[in-house]
């Protein structure tokens, strides 16, 4: 079972649900407007690592107080310590994205308030994004003489590349219905309804088996590169393995038998 309290820490705030198929992660850094530092990002590869440690399906990521993540925390800079300081502390996040990619669980970002820079490239590199009506999206880099491009990878592999090349040059802020369009953001719900639909998403997602979840995401991320005929041969032999899983011939047993499946996660 997946222990939140060892996962938790004074940056992020760690749940696990009752049957352990869902851990939520927040990060809990309301008064630098939950910017990225070595402590949230170490403890989100370190959930991740739970998750796949366990039999969770899905992982939750949101910030504290109303907002999401502001991205990198400026505090924490390593202005004039050479170039393998800021090798490392650049690297940090491009491991979590990586990790978020490789993890067996679903991932989903849970957008209120800012997301920005970092915050966008960690929001992307979920497989869904729900953003808060009121949520803003941004790369603010530029203002201060940065490039996003380690958020440019999740980024402009789920935007429009001309959307992505504005977003990315310009720092200028989106609206959470402007994100969707741009292919940013999975849905936009209303402010007023966002922990529901958060809720019955989560749900969706955790109800299904986890070995389509965990095959599927893989088989997702491995056929993305691929030209048409690779993936459709790669793909071929990926769900003949799911269709030889008890998981397949249980489901397909519930389907006929008009009852709720048992899924045995093999």
């Amino acid at each position: 079972m997946t222990d939140a309290e060892t996962l938790s820490s004074e940056d992020l705030a760690v749940s696990v649900s009752d049957d352990d198929l869902v851990v939520r992660a927040t990060i809990d850094r309301p008064d630098r407007r939950n910017a990225l530092n070595d402590g949230v990002i170490r403890g989100l590869s370190d959930v991740l690592e739970a998750a796949d440690a366990g039999p969770t399906r899905v992982v939750v990521i949101r910030g504290a107080g109303g907002t999401f993540c502001s991205g990198g925390d400026l505090q924490e800079f390593p202005i004039g310590q050479g170039t393998q300081a800021y090798r490392e502390n650049f690297g940090a996040l491009s491991g979590l994205i990586e990790r978020l990619q490789r993890t067996s669980a679903l991932t989903v970002a849970a957008v209120e308030g800012h997301c920005l820079a970092g915050g966008l490239g960690l929001a992307t590199a979920c497989e869904f994004v729900l953003a808060s009506d009121d949520a803003s999206f941004g790369t603010p880099e530029v203002d201060v003489g940065l490039f996003p491009a380690q958020a440019m990878a999740p980024i402009t592999r789920a935007a429009t590349e001309k959307a992505a090349l504005k977003l990315l040059f310009t720092g200028e802020h989106v609206d959470a219905a402007e994100a969707r369009e741009m292919g940013l953001v999975t849905d936009v719900v209303a402010a007023e309804a966002f922990e529901a639909d958060l809720e019955s998403l989560v749900d969706t997602l955790a109800a299904n088996s986890p070995v389509l979840i965990e095959m599927g995401k893989e088989a997702y991320y491995e056929q993305r590169d691929m030209d048409v005929a690779s993936a459709l041969a790669y793909l071929k032999e990926v769900i003949a393995m799911i269709a030889m899983s008890e998981d397949t011939e249980e489901g397909i047993d519930a389907f006929l038998t008009d009852r709720e499946p048992d899924w045995r996660g093999r």
